[in-house]
């Protein structure tokens, strides 16, 4: 008996469109953070064997000239790391070294964050910055930024640095992450119109992560024409396999004591990335 098999291609189309969106839900029924937090979490399998040393190997210890190579080639590497990081030869005496630290950005005429007069009242030996910024993504998706950032001594600081995200999803609930970091930070470039910093330490990622992370940064600010400034700051830290970057670029409005900044910040979290605008303001004390 012969059995006709019917097509309808309408019906097929149908039921290819449910299927996938079905398995889209599965696989997307979480916020965006979450999404970010559970990469976060996620720790791969670094097995492997490690290589084992050969006793017939050559024994760099019993031949002098490659001990005397291996000498001054970790002196060269660290003389340049030293000059890279922290101050070159060739500006011991040059008035960028002994720059003063101005009481906050365009105090005294177009000068920034640091002056080359130092027998005037403009200078000082320690100086505190405070900035909260709102950053947004969507409707959805918005973040405040609270950053202390302390500087002494002309060229050291510590920067202190909270971050908050709040996501309401309708349809899947809401959802927060909070980072906190923590850096040491030599500030290697110091003239009038353009600084250099570089820093180091931790950050601490709250929510389902609940880790502690190796943290660097990079920033810098150039002053360009008075009250106005350019800013970029690079943060990123690491957990587990992954990494949160931070990066922003911001335009500063100078005002006395106060800045009134706007720009844009670029999060990456994980797997997931964030664009974002920014505003706010700051204070210097």
């Amino acid at each position: 008996m012969n059995r006709n098999i019917i097509f309808n291609p309408t019906k097929s189309l149908m039921l290819c469109i449910v299927f996938m969106f079905l398995t889209a839900q599965i696989g997307f029924a979480q916020s965006k953070l979450g999404r970010a937090e559970d990469s976060l979490n996620e720790k791969r399998d670094r097995g492997g064997t490690s290589s084992e040393h050969n006793s017939s190997s050559f024994d760099d210890d019993d031949n002098p000239f490659v001990a005397a190579i291996a000498y001054y080639v970790a002196e060269a590497v660290l003389a340049v790391s030293y000059y890279t990081l922290i101050e070159s030869p060739s500006e011991f005496e040059s008035n960028s070294s002994l720059a003063g630290l101005t009481k906050y950005p365009y105090y005294s005429a177009n000068k920034g964050n640091y002056t080359y007069d130092l027998e005037t009242e403009e200078t000082s030996f320690f100086r505190a910055g405070i900035s909260s910024r709102y950053i947004s993504e969507n409707n959805n998706l918005k973040g405040m930024h609270l950053n202390l950032d302390m500087r002494f001594l002309k060229r050291l600081g510590v920067e202190v640095d909270y971050m908050q995200l709040w996501e309401d999803n309708p349809n899947f609930g809401k959802d927060n992450l909070a980072i906190f970091s923590l850096l040491a930070q030599y500030h290697r470039v110091r003239t009038q119109k353009f600084d250099v910093k570089w820093g180091v330490g931790t950050s601490y990622v709250a929510g389902n992560v609940n880790q502690f992370g190796f943290a660097y940064g990079l920033g810098s600010e150039l002053f360009f024409s008075k009250p106005l400034s350019l800013e970029i700051n690079f943060n990123q830290t690491f957990i587990n396999t992954e990494t949160i970057n931070k990066f922003n670029g911001l335009l500063n409005y100078h005002v006395d004591r106060y800045k009134f900044t706007g720009g844009y910040e670029h999060l990456r979290i994980g797997n997931q990335n964030f664009s974002m605008v920014s505003v706010g303001v700051g204070v210097f004390f």
